[in-house]
């Protein structure tokens, strides 16, 4: 395997990785023709689960949030975004654990470029209000100079996704633009290419906006997002002809960075039939995220470590995205890359986002057959047989792309997971199924300086990982009751369901 910690450099991953001479997303090794690893028992869901211990848990989370602060020179506090030293150290981490796993495992590295933001400032003044929802998309490029600029407000025709849609006079001027049907990048690149020097997308209902960009494109202006709240009286002004001038500012950086995704398959199992599960290995820029998604991390790894006391029939695939926080980039790349015979060769993908949140709720994505590949809602009903074998509460929450199970869903692979909650509203049902407190955000510290080993609910963590193991050990040990896979199917019926890519709103 390529072993991290023995690479001075993250930038130099590519360049080893070329000198592998193998496609990437593909295993380094010729898989042998025997499915089970020596005589070591086969897999067993309950002996898998009974080595699972809160102990090693949060052993591995204190060690993670040590190698955050080795962020803290270049950003001020501990993170593990993409491109700092914390999240190059959480790579090592990673692939250092696996090494020490023998030869149970091949392991690679999937080096790819991904695409990062940051804003400094920002500000915007509409007429002599400054609107409190005002809040830049993600990727936006910055104003001008990195300066104020001032122009009249334009409101945009339709929804703004149409070139035809945006008036001939709005050269110098700031366009706005409803929220709907197309995405934020397109409305801002075809705001772009009619002259304006900003773009303010409003939305549809009294709520915030907050969003992404997407790819970043040549023709994209300053863009920020605005609640509908906000919008009505800048609306009614606007259609009673009224001149509304603007101050638009934002001081931004939109950078490409290399980084990697680290991949691990079990020697042993069936290559033609492959059960995989993720985790991201990156934090937001603003904390450590130790429970977004460094619990999701430190579970697969715990289970990884686990599951080399057991042969499988299945191989299991484990895999550690990089930029998740960025928009999914490192799953995303992964499964656009793959050949389509490999696509076929994994029967279903698992998705474990924070799995500790400190107000938690048991959740479990609702993934259908009828709008998901088939074989999703199998996964689905797998977890709510195990949380009510444990007589425990779950609840359903949306399977709406917020998460890295994102790809493999566009791409006829089967999906779904489990989570336990980010910055949603605990309902006072909940608190009722779940204790905690009703009224606040299941992970109070999502995406802040105060997700730290602190913020991790015990209990939860150590539930939802026994869970992790079970879905591991009923797939690797048997596809017997499992749908086959098929080619591609539902995926425009889910793409028509949802409305995030990662954590951002894209339309």
């Amino acid at each position: 395997m390529v072993g991290l910690s023995r690479l001075p450099l993250i930038a130099t991953i590519a360049a080893v990785s070329a000198q592998l001479q193998r496609p990437l997303g593909s295993p380094s090794e010729d898989v042998p023709d025997t499915y089970q690893t020596g005589n070591k028992p086969l897999i067993d869901t309950e002996l898998l689960q009974s080595h699972i211990s809160v102990e090693s848990l949060f052993e591995r989370a204190e060690a993670l949030y040590g190698l955050a602060k080795s962020s803290e020179e270049q950003f001020g506090h501990p993170t593990r975004v993409i491109g700092s030293e914390g999240h190059r150290r959480t790579l090592e981490y990673v692939a250092s654990e696996i090494d020490r796993l023998g030869d149970y495992y091949k392991s690679w590295t999937q080096p790819f470029p991904a695409v990062m933001g940051q804003i400094f400032q920002s500000r915007l003044v509409l007429g002599q209000s400054v609107p409190e929802s005002a809040s830049p998309m993600s990727l936006t490029p910055p104003t001008a100079g990195k300066e104020p600029v001032y122009g009249d407000l334009v409101l945009v025709n339709n929804q703004g996704c149409d070139a035809s849609d945006y008036p001939e006079d709005l050269s110098g001027k700031v366009a706005f633009v409803k929220r709907g049907t197309c995405s934020f990048g397109a409305k801002s690149e075809l705001a772009g290419k009619a002259g304006a020097i900003a773009a303010v997308i409003f939305n549809s209902n009294a709520d915030g906006l907050s969003g992404t960009l997407g790819v970043p494109s040549p023709y994209h202006v300053a863009t920020f997002g605005l609640s509908g709240e906000d919008a009505g009286p800048v609306i009614e002004k606007l259609k009673a002809g009224d001149v509304v001038d603007s101050t638009a500012f934002i001081d931004s950086v939109v950078n490409t960075i290399n980084t990697t995704n680290l991949i691990a398959q079990t020697v042993g199992g069936d290559p033609e039939n492959c059960v995989m599960l993720g985790a991201h290995s990156d934090s937001v820029g603003e904390g450590p995220g130790i429970n977004d998604d460094g619990s999701g991390s430190l579970t697969l790894l715990e289970v990884a470590t686990h599951l080399t006391k057991f042969s499988v029939k299945n191989c299991v695939r484990f895999a550690w995205w990089a930029g998740e926080e960025e928009g999914l980039l490192g799953s995303d790349y992964y499964v656009d890359t793959l050949p389509e015979d490999e696509n076929q060769k994994i029967r279903l993908f698992m998705d474990y986002d924070m799995m500790g949140s400190p107000n938690f709720a048991y959740q479990v994505y609702n993934a259908t057959n009828a709008v998901n590949p088939t074989g999703s809602e199998q996964l689905r009903d797998m977890y709510v047989d195990w949380y009510e074998s444990k007589g425990l509460n779950y609840t359903f929450i949306p399977f709406d792309g917020r998460s890295d199970y994102d790809a493999f869903i566009r791409n006829g692979i089967p999906g779904g997971g489990i989570a336990t909650g980010a910055e949603g509203i605990k309902t006072k049902e909940e608190e009722l199924m779940f204790g905690g407190k009703a009224g606040d955000w299941y992970d109070p510290c999502y995406h802040q300086l105060c997700d730290d080993v602190s913020n991790v609910n015990a209990t939860a963590w150590l539930i939802n990982t026994q869970l992790v193991a079970h879905s591991v050990a009923t797939f690797a040990a048997s596809f017997d009751d499992f749908p086959k896979r098929e080619t591609a199917k539902a995926a425009e019926l889910y793409e028509q369901e949802t409305l995030y890519h990662g954590r951002y709103l894209v339309r």
